[in-house]
């Protein structure tokens, strides 16, 4: 009897191998299923220029993504992102434009650079106040981050008055051109935009798989209270995260407003579901503690993707969003299944 409780049985383990890699790399299958029907239905579809703008497309959804993923780590949601992605675009759209300095009678055009550093440290700001009021103040993070979705939005629409910034491209006698670099300029025949993406994707799991602060991110997601008795300096994680997630909206809206050459305040509306519904794609639970960038990113291309072949093969934009929906509710039915019944990577 001995020998029998202490061998385990080889078959049932192999049972479970391929429900287990199917369920936990679901996100990868899918995407491949998706790139594979549409080939079918579409010649256009499968082609290395078709792909190149589906991701620069993806690389808005995947930023704000990355931001959302280190949230919902941490046990929080942030439906804020797609009002801060307004906002940002709008102040950049707005020092574009010039900031007039009425008492010393001139008009200040920044250069691109200066530009991009003070919109990222407006989105950081942003992000900040949520992470502020949520940590110390104690505001749940619904209605915290739901309240300065509404406060950003409406500082983006008073600063345009309901208008669209148009014409970003600059002026040369101004120097204050560039700012569509971002958007059109391609390196090696890759977008720039891909190549952002790419960038705070390869940061963002580096610092969580590498460093300390990835670490305490989990500990403080998965159990927070134990994490705090454990040293981990939890105020300071969740006020971080919320600080980068600002930084990436920002930097998902200068992307935004360089692909369109416009900045308004209507921009970026409903993003934050779809950065949602990407971490979500990727296997991340909301509860926190569980999820990777690599999931993430596969998640914001299946979205992306499915929505680009949609279009191509011209199905009407209601439906879209039936099938949008429908894969989102499939994909939090897998997460319930992956970490409601005990199943675990590893």
């Amino acid at each position: 009897m001995s020998a029998t409780t202490a061998t385990p049985a080889p078959a049932k383990k192999g049972d479970f191998s391929l429900g287990r890699i199917l369920l936990q790399g679901r996100a990868f299958f899918a995407l491949i299923l998706i790139i594979a029907v549409f080939s079918f239905l579409s010649p256009n579809y499968f082609t290395l220029s078709n792909f190149l703008i589906m991701s620069s497309q993806v690389a808005i959804y995947g930023i704000l993504s990355v931001g959302m993923l280190l949230v919902i780590l941490n046990g929080g949601i942030d439906l804020s992102v797609g009002s801060i992605l307004a906002l940002c675009g709008v102040v950049a759209g707005a020092m574009m434009q010039g900031v007039e300095l009425d008492w010393a009678g001139v008009i200040l055009y920044p250069p691109v650079w200066a530009v991009v550093v003070l919109t990222v440290t407006v989105g950081a700001a942003v992000g900040a106040l949520n992470g502020v009021l949520i940590s110390i103040f104690k505001v749940p993070p619904f209605v915290a981050t739901l309240g300065v979705m509404y406060v950003a939005r409406g500082v983006a629409l008073l600063m345009t008055n309901g208008l669209t910034y148009n014409n970003l491209r600059g002026n040369p006698d101004l120097g204050n051109t560039g700012f569509s670099w971002l958007g059109f300029n391609r390196i090696a025949g890759i977008p720039i935009s891909v190549i952002v993406l790419a960038t705070v994707a390869v940061l963002a799991g580096l610092m969580l798989s590498r460093s300390a602060f990835g670490r305490w991110l989990y500990a403080s997601g998965g159990n927070e209270r134990a994490a705090e008795l454990s040293g981990v300096p939890t105020r300071r994680v969740k006020i971080a995260v919320y600080t980068i997630s600002g930084a990436l909206a920002a930097i998902a809206g200068l992307v935004l407003s360089s692909q369109l050459t416009s900045a308004g305040p209507t921009a970026g509306t409903t993003y934050e579901l779809t950065a949602i519904a990407a971490v979500v794609i990727g296997g991340a639970a909301l509860t926190g503690g569980r999820g990777t960038v690599r999931g993430t990113m596969l998640g914001a291309f299946v979205i992306g993707f499915l929505s680009a072949g949609l279009v191509i093969i011209g199905v009407s934009s209601y439906w879209q969003t039936v099938f949008t929906g429908a894969v989102i509710v499939l994909a939090v039915l897998m997460n319930s299944i992956q970490y409601g019944r005990g199943i675990r990577k590893g």
